[in-house]
């Protein structure tokens, strides 16, 4: 059993040639800005992620002072 999963381990000399496959394949350039992109839009929807929770909390607050007021 532990035999049959070995082959799927990744070790440092698998990323080492995925790594200069990536580079063969794209070019310094190419991957440089592919992953400069792909960083940006991570960013990009975490502020978009932090912004729908800050608008959610402010929707919950102004409901609770409603709440509040009409008791």
């Amino acid at each position: 059993m532990i035999l049959s999963v070995l082959p799927l381990a990744i070790g440092p000399w698998q990323i080492v040639i995925l790594v200069i496959v990536a580079l063969i394949v794209f070019g310094p350039i190419g991957l440089g800005k592919k992953l400069g992109n792909l960083v940006k839009g991570t960013g990009e929807g975490v502020k978009e992620f932090k912004k729908a929770l800050k608008e959610d909390e402010s929707v919950e607050e102004k409901e609770e002072e409603e709440e509040e007021e009409e008791e």
